[in-house]
């Protein structure tokens, strides 16, 4: 059959669908995923699409419309409450850790004292890199400590210890370090607020106004998503014999196991992320949280500002600004994307638009590997270019 789409001028509808399958393919042929999904809107059109297995073993396809960990994505969600809290009257992001959790961050050089929601919702608190923490990375990131804890329940509490036997790396508001810990602290004074758990305050902020019918927030003592889903895979296990406690920023990388490791499905467990995190959505539910993010049309016009207020990364993903858990990533064209990413252990998964929200596209891979070129490619297929070489820095 002749391939109609040859011809068509490279912006058009049919040819970017094209292109994007292509991606899809490519990311199981090419960047060893065992599957993908893809959904895409603009003005006019929706497409999905889908490439590779939900299930290696059993060799089931990757289906539409499954759930998966939105990973770093769910700060997104715990800003949007944080916001939306704030437009209600019953909290200031100028106020500090201290006025809601008296005592609580005190010690190792911290002092919630001189932090404010605000700076932990962008990542400018000062906080030390949570996933440096040497508890952590031998439970979670050797093959051993995993497969002993992979079912362990966390309390919140526990959770906020383990950030304050960090050190800070910063004063606060005076540079930015991705922390999962300041995303903790932030869901625990939404629980102190309100008096209800992050999740339910998730699901009454975002998840029922927006009408998200795949979305929740993931409580800590849950092993198993609640709806269909994908087995996921983690590499991310460091090599035999690395001695956990030398971990630093520059060396994390270096010490994972390589990409020819055996990949562990990491399905059904607990997952220590909660407030930064622990959601879980789909592609088309993804769509309509970001399209509203973007557009506004869930927060009120100062806290929609708010949001996309953004302060330039460092140590994180290169060309890229921070909001209040939205992210804008540099294209090689000099435009800008609006995203909602996050890579979760087994998963990944990033929804990008333009900044006026008219063509958007989410995108999961049941992997934690090759995401970043995938989601480049994928740029590229539906926005025309690739993102900024990470070598070549915006000005």
């Amino acid at each position: 059959m002749e391939d109609v789409t040859e011809n068509l001028p490279k912006g058009s509808a049919m040819a970017i669908i094209k292109n994007v399958q292509q991606v899809l393919d490519s990311v199981v042929a090419e960047y060893g995923a065992p599957g993908v999904v893809a959904a895409m809107q603009d003005e006019n059109d929706a497409w999905s699409g889908a490439a590779g297995l939900s299930d290696l073993e059993a060799g089931r396809p990757r289906e539409l419309g499954e759930q998966f960990s939105v990973g770093s994505g769910a700060k997104a969600f715990t800003a949007a409450a944080m916001l939306t809290l704030e437009a209600e009257g019953r909290l200031s992001l100028t106020d500090t850790v201290e006025q809601w959790l008296p005592g609580m961050v005190r010690g190792n050089g911290n002092d919630g004292r001189r932090i404010t929601i605000g700076q932990l919702l962008t990542h400018t608190s000062g906080l030390g890199i949570t996933g440096l923490n040497v508890e952590l990375a031998r439970k979670y990131n050797t093959r051993a400590g995993f497969a002993a804890h992979r079912y362990d329940v966390w309390t919140v509490e526990e959770l906020l210890k383990i950030q304050l036997t960090i050190p800070p790396l910063s004063a606060p508001g005076s540079d930015f370090a991705y922390s999962n810990g300041g995303y903790h602290l932030a869901g625990a004074i939404i629980e102190k607020v309100t008096g209800r758990r992050y999740e339910d305050e998730v699901d009454r902020t975002v998840v029922q106004p927006l009408g998200l019918t795949g979305t929740y927030a993931r409580a800590l003592d849950e092993r198993q998503y609640r709806g269909p889903h994908a087995r996921v895979y983690s590499r991310q296990f460091f090599k035999e014999g690395v001695d956990i406690d030398s971990l630093t920023p520059d060396n994390y990388a270096s010490l994972l196991e390589g990409p020819d490791a055996d990949p562990v499905d990491v399905t059904d467990r607990t997952i220590w992320g909660w407030a930064a995190g622990g959601v879980v959505s789909t592609t088309s539910d993804m769509l309509r949280f970001t399209k509203a993010m973007i557009t506004g049309s869930l927060l009120p016009p100062a806290q929609h500002r708010t949001m996309w207020s953004t302060v330039p990364t460092s140590d994180w993903l290169p060309n890229t600004r921070y909001g209040t858990g939205v992210s804008e990533w540099a294209l090689a064209d000099g435009r800008t994307l609006n995203i909602v990413a996050g890579v979760e252990m087994g998963t990944a998964s990033f929804t990008m638009g333009t900044p006026d929200a008219r063509r958007l596209v989410s995108v999961n891979i049941n992997c934690d590997w090759n995401w970043y070129p995938v989601c480049s490619q994928i740029a590229d297929a539906v926005f025309g270019s690739p993102f900024l070489p990470p070598q070549e820095r915006l000005r």
